[in-house]
């Protein structure tokens, strides 16, 4: 195997690891803000997990992140406009991204 076809190798291991890796971060964000759309719906515990579960998967109906959006906006209904659940997106992805880095460390 030539350097070339090593480093052709590496670049493409590398791009998987990354998609997989923000794969995982969006899905943990998905996850975090679903637990605090039951807080604001007055769910805890295994009732609040269930409906962060709903969340996460409410993300495979279609490409992007709207579908989420309208789930979550459906369910809280007058307690949260679009725009905070956007934001809250926004806010909960870095975190997102930190908790999963540290468990594949």
């Amino acid at each position: 195997m030539t350097t070339f076809d090593e480093r052709e190798m590496a670049f493409e291991a590398k791009f998987a690891h990354d998609e997989e890796m923000q794969f995982k971060a969006q899905a943990r964000c998905n996850k975090l803000l679903g637990l605090w759309a039951a807080e604001k719906l007055g769910k805890t515990g295994e009732e609040a997990e269930e409906y962060a579960k709903t969340v996460v998967m409410s993300d495979f109906e279609e490409a992007g992140h709207e579908d989420v959006v309208r789930k979550v906006s459906g369910d809280l209904g007058s307690l949260s406009s679009d725009d905070e659940i956007r934001a809250k997106m926004a806010e909960l992805l870095p975190e997102a991204k930190s908790q999963v880095l540290t468990e594949t460390d």
